[in-house]
């Protein structure tokens, strides 16, 4: 049986890591000895499997500076993920068949050149390029060559998966040099034995007296969009009688890293811009939850606010459908192949007009929830079940091993 080794720079709290502990989980039960190596791994900050004993992880190289005075935090991470690599094949002593890496490529050749004789799998969330934004003559130069090195060091994987169609053709558009290099689609899964146990009463997580309860859930980045769910709850006062508008909540939860700056400085602006929409009363916040926490939120919720524009895929709302939870999404990315606009949920435009329109249907129709929360968890279980997830990924990690 191949050993597996996965190679991935911060081991915390979001969609890519939910992703690569379950890929891990799911190969580990199908007998592969498996290992993850990651430049920083905090246990009070990251998913229980890899601080539980489920699964070995290795970290190294959190010694070094994430940016430099606040900047070059993209370089950092390279170096970091480099750094990590060499560890790996130098000093670490962990045999491995077959290499996963997914987030950072700058460590493939290092891995080539120093490491075992292993073919490498790299998994693209999406363009590392396509993240950021060019808002300086000198941040276009910066970026130049690292973007430039993305496109090469991709290239010189065995394989490239990726996280769904949309993906896909946004790799090929970014990355014209590897137009030979296809792709081949990985849709992230659900393990839902996570989500089959009892669940903990709401407790003080939920306000009382609340019929409609919305819920976001994603890191504090603004790439996530969060003031569109604020926003739109705003327009939604407009839609709604008096007596609807007080029995209406929406809580805001999101995973918070301190040593993040992005992470304090948008926690503050959301706090603002709900002050300046006087809607301190409608919205909490909560940072950093657990995961039985998590499984309390959904449950509890009415229906899901998910307001990235162009999500690579976007895990949450398949949580959210397994926990028969229906989705408002932005109609762009991932959830245009997850989310079937009026059986699951609704995607509509990035405004707060559109989404508090369709938020108004829940607030008006108490059995809409109920009725579109059993399509999704049907839908889930049809479409992305973890057996079907770690039963491809065993078959690529096999065939690659042969």
């Amino acid at each position: 049986m191949p050993e597996v080794v996965f190679l991935h720079p911060d081991l915390g709290i979001g969609g890519a890591e939910r992703l690569v502990v379950d890929a891990a989980v799911a190969l580990k039960r199908r007998g592969h000895t498996v290992t993850m190596v990651t430049s920083h791994h905090d246990p009070s900050h990251c998913f229980q499997e890899t601080r539980d004993g489920t699964l070995d992880v290795v970290a190294a190289g959190d010694w070094l500076p994430r940016s430099i005075f606040g900047k070059c935090y993209a370089l950092c991470a390279y170096i970091r993920m480099i750094y990590t690599a060499l560890y790996l094949a130098w000093a670490s002593g962990i045999e491995y068949d077959v290499l996963i890496c997914d987030q950072i490529s700058a460590c493939i050749p290092f891995l080539r050149w120093f490491g075992r004789n292993a073919k490498i799998l790299f998994y693209c969330h999406f363009p590392d390029q396509l993240l950021t934004k060019r808002l300086t003559w000198l941040k276009k130069i910066y970026r130049a060559p690292i973007d430039k090195l993305e496109e090469k060091t991709t290239g010189m994987a065995d394989m490239v998966l990726v996280n769904s169609n949309f993906t896909a053709n946004t790799f090929k558009e970014t990355f014209p040099s590897l137009a030979d290099v296809n792709p081949e689609v990985l849709y992230p899964s659900l393990d839902v034995s996570a989500f089959d146990g009892d669940v903990e009463p709401a407790g003080d997580l939920v306000p009382n007296g609340i019929n409609t309860l919305f819920l976001s859930i994603n890191r504090y980045e603004r790439k996530k969009n969060l003031g569109l769910a604020i926003e739109a709850l705003g327009e939604l006062k407009k839609l709604v009688t008096a007596e609807e508008w007080k029995q209406t909540h929406l809580i805001m939860a999101g995973g918070y890293d301190d040593r993040v700056t992005e992470n304090k400085e948008h926690y503050m602006e959301l706090r603002h811009l709900t002050d300046n929409l006087k809607l301190n009363d409608q919205v909490s916040f909560l940072r950093s939850f657990s995961d039985a926490q998590k499984l309390t939120l959904l449950d509890s919720c009415t229906c899901l606010l998910y307001t990235p524009s162009n999500e690579h895929f976007g895990i949450v709302p398949i949580e959210s459908m397994y926990m028969k939870r229906p989705v408002i999404a932005v109609n762009s990315g991932g959830p245009l192949e997850t989310v079937k606009d009026g059986a699951t949920g609704f995607l509509r435009a990035s405004t707060a007009e559109d989404f508090a329109e369709a938020m108004t249907k829940f607030v008006k129709d108490a059995g809409l929830s109920k009725k579109m929360g059993q399509g999704g968890h049907r839908r889930v279980i049809s479409k992305f079940s973890f057996e079907a997830f770690g039963s491809k990924l065993d078959s690529i990690v096999n065939n690659f091993a042969k």
